[in-house]
């Protein structure tokens, strides 16, 4: 089948997703159809803003289509009669109702080596852990939480220093030229399925803010990944004289950790050295 003939519908909300869906339209893969995740408001001004994905389609006058519900689109997807569905990073479950429509299945694009890291939040769970080494997996979608079999995968090492935005952010190149490479082998009936060994899968758990607070007692190289892993959420941070201090950026230079940003409650991003400026006596470390 030419990749123009495929009827692609794609589904996925933040940056991660908008890199993929771009990667898909280049590579001569467009979409017939767009889901996302409704507008929300952002930042603290609470601007009602579109999700990346819903903007990439835009910019590509793609049918776009924001459910309450992805089920409330079964009709339509139906009707669409697609190929292929390809998720990344949506932020929904797709039901089994959705999961059975297309002839060749729904794909996920995932940031990890499955079965190593499922659920939310595998980059952050593979820098904090210090693993050397992460990738991206194309998976084939069942009823489980990124348990289907695996398609392909691709490794990468994992920088020093390396952020979890930094790492996000390459490992969405990577699993999109990924997807894309893969996606003509699997129509083609030349990929064979590899089931994932649930023996030594391991499950991520969603953040939350009070992760973010700095236990001091750790080590610096325990500290410093999760300084790399925790930013921009839920933001590494400690607290003095009853006020939150953001720990933005930090390295380790010795064995010891180096404070290098920060952000007072209420104020502006400054560096360390400004900081204490202000502040006698006040160290975070």
């Amino acid at each position: 089948m030419e990749n123009n003939k495929i009827k692609i519908v794609f589904i996925g909300t933040p940056e991660f997703g908008a890199t993929v869906l771009e990667r898909l339209i280049r590579g001569g893969f467009p979409p017939v159809l767009v889901i996302t995740e409704t507008d929300k408001p952002s930042g603290r001004k609470q601007i009602v803003t579109p999700p990346p994905v819903k903007i990439t389609a835009q910019k590509y006058d793609i049918q776009i289509e924001q459910p309450e519900k992805i089920l409330n689109l079964k009709s339509l997807i139906l009707n669409l009669h697609p190929d292929l569905i390809i998720v990344a990073a949506y932020g929904q479950i797709l039901p089994k109702e959705i999961l059975e429509i297309p002839k060749y299945g729904c794909l996920n694009v995932h940031p990890s080596l499955l079965p190593k890291y499922r659920g939310a939040t595998p980059v952050q769970s593979a820098i904090l852990n210090g693993d050397k080494e992460t990738g991206v997996t194309i998976m084939l979608m069942d009823e489980g939480i990124d348990t289907g079999p695996i398609l392909s995968q691709k490794k990468t090492e994992i920088g020093s220093n390396e952020t979890y935005q930094e790492l996000h952010g390459r490992l969405a190149v990577i699993g999109s030229e990924l997807l894309t490479d893969t996606i003509p082998d699997w129509i083609g009936g030349r990929i064979k399925l590899a089931r994932q060994d649930e023996k030594i899968a391991v499950y991520t758990k969603i953040l939350a803010r009070e992760d973010g607070l700095i236990d001091w007692r750790k080590s610096p190289e325990e500290l410093d990944r999760r300084i790399r892993a925790l930013n921009p959420w839920p933001g590494t941070y400690t607290v003095q004289r009853e006020k939150r201090i953001k720990v933005l950026k930090a390295r380790l230079e010795s064995g010891k950790l180096i404070i290098e940003s920060v952000q007072p409650e209420g104020k502006k991003p400054m560096s360390y050295k400004d900081f204490l400026r202000g502040n006698n006596n006040l160290g975070l470390e």
